[in-house]
C-alpha cells in the first residue's frame, strides 16, 4: 500500500492553491446563480408587477426556466469533461477566455482518472 509519501504520489496543493480554487468555485456559483436569476426573471416576470406575489404561471415558468438551466449546465460540464480526457491535471487550475476573464476551474488531480471536473461560465 502506498501512501506517496516519498515521491511516489501527486505533489499536495498548497494553502494559496487551495484558497484560489475556492474563490474561483465561489465566484462561479455566485455568477450562474446572478445568470439564472437575471435570465429566468426576464423570461417569466412581466415588468409592470400586479401582484405582490407570483401567479401559478410564473411559478411554473421559473421552475421549469430553473430546470432547464441546470439540465443545460450538467450537459456542457459533462461534455467539456469528456474533452478534457487527455489534458493532464492540477487544482483549481483557472480557466480564461481571450480576455483574460476566468470562465472557468479545473478541479481535480488527474484528468486520465475521470477526477477532473470542468465548469465554464457563459459570458
Amino acid at each position: 500500500m502506498s501512501f506517496g509519501l516519498f515521491g511516489g504520489g501527486r505533489p499536495q496543493p498548497s494553502s494559496a492553491e487551495k484558497l484560489a480554487a475556492a474563490e474561483a468555485e465561489v465566484e462561479m456559483v455566485s455568477d450562474m446563480f446572478n445568470r439564472l436569476s437575471e435570465s429566468c426573471h426576464k423570461k417569466c416576470v412581466p415588468t409592470d408587477y400586479r401582484e405582490g406575489d407570483l401567479n401559478k404561471g410564473e411559478s411554473v415558468c421559473l421552475d421549469r426556466c430553473a430546470a432547464k438551466f441546470f439540465e443545460v449546465n450538467i450537459k456542457v460540464s459533462e461534455k467539456m469533461q469528456s474533452q478534457a480526457g487527455g489534458v493532464g491535471g492540477g487544482f483549481g487550475v483557472p480557466v480564461k477566455d481571450g480576455k483574460n476573464r476566468v470562465v472557468g476551474a479545473m478541479l481535480g488531480a488527474d484528468a486520465g482518472e475521470g477526477a477532473d471536473i470542468w465548469k465554464e461560465r457563459k459570458n
